[in-house]
């Protein structure tokens, strides 16, 4: 049990590392005050530029593959059922997400989880996410918006995780239930973004 509480800190304290306010710090700037007002790696981008974004979004990426990989390790193994790997894996993948969304150094006020959530389920289901991230890519070069790309992805990925996964009868459903939980923060993240993709006011994805 105080693995697993370990665990469950640990993926949160990691994923709450703001490196886009990390990084606009860098550059001279509160990147909450600029843009969008987002800490994450697009808000970066669009401000900053690809020499600041690119690395933010790398590093919020790691931060999923990072819990996940280092809770997996650390899981006992033995029964009960719930000590094995892939459950440490899935608890702490919601957890870094959270952390990336609501990062106690900056009031909760953290970025849409995204790239965390990508990097947390590439580690846990590698052929679904890469699945939904083409999805992604898709979306983004069809239409240009990011947000629309981020939301059709986050809808698709658990109903290709249940189908990839149908014949995991252990960790099968849990994986579902938990990318489908990530996949409603994520859309409820965007809902201003939804509002104005709905008004025909969202801006499509421009870099500096």
């Amino acid at each position: 049990m105080l693995t697993l509480v370990a665990v469950l800190i640990g993926s949160y304290l990691l994923g709450s590392i703001p490196f886009g306010y990390l990084a606009g710090r860098l550059a001279g700037i509160d990147i909450r005050k600029a843009g969008s007002g987002n800490v994450g790696a697009t808000n970066v981008v669009r401000v900053l530029g690809k020499r600041y974004g690119y690395p933010v979004f790398a590093l919020d990426f790691l931060k999923g593959v990072g819990a996940v990989k280092i809770s997996m390790l650390m899981a006992p193994g033995r029964p009960p059922e719930w000590n094995s790997p892939e459950l440490f894996g899935i608890l702490a993948a919601m957890f870094s997400v959270l952390g990336h969304l609501y990062p106690p150094w900056l009031k909760f006020k953290g970025g849409k989880g995204v790239a965390t959530s990508a990097g947390a389920l590439l580690a846990l289901t590698p052929v679904a996410t890469l699945i939904g991230a083409a999805v992604w890519i898709i979306v983004f070069w069809l239409t240009g918006y990011v947000s629309l790309a981020s939301i059709v992805a986050a809808v698709v990925l658990p109903i290709v995780i249940l189908v990839v996964r149908s014949h995991d009868q252990n960790n099968g459903k849990p994986l579902v239930y938990a990318s489908a939980c990530v996949a409603a923060v994520i859309i409820w993240r965007h809902r201003s973004n939804l509002s104005r993709l709905m008004r025909g006011t969202e801006p499509r994805f421009t870099r500096k």
